[in-house]
């Protein structure tokens, strides 16, 4: 149930929200190491963002996940999501901020339930 919810403020069209999704779903299930099936990708393209006193391309970040995170995954993650930061959109790695939620099964709901 791995969960990375993107802010930008980049516009982001349609085929790069694509290509950004895909890419983003495969790194994250295999750095974390659980099946694509339960990731999810949110992409919120335009949101107004300043970063560092200027509104020049940046973005925000959340994963959140049931196990699997830990310092060298999180690094790994890290840098795979802001490398794809960088060649879909263009945001230097040094305008990205990532947060990591490593959460308990019964804080996660799914299918009407919990995990």
């Amino acid at each position: 149930m791995p969960t990375l919810n993107l802010f930008t403020n980049v516009p982001v069209d349609t085929v790069v929200a694509s290509d950004i999704l895909r890419d983003a779903t495969k790194a994250v299930a295999k750095i974390i190491g659980k099946p694509e099936s339960y990731v999810m990708i949110l992409l919120n393209g335009g949101v107004p963002i300043e970063f560092a006193g200027t509104e020049e391309p940046a973005a925000y970040g959340e994963l959140i996940s049931i196990g699997g995170l830990g310092p060298s995954v999180n690094g790994k993650l890290s840098s795979t999501i802001a490398e794809i930061l960088q060649t879909k959109l263009y945001i230097d790695s040094s305008r990205f901020y990532i947060k990591f939620y490593d959460v308990q099964r019964s804080f996660f709901g799914f299918n009407g339930s919990t995990f």
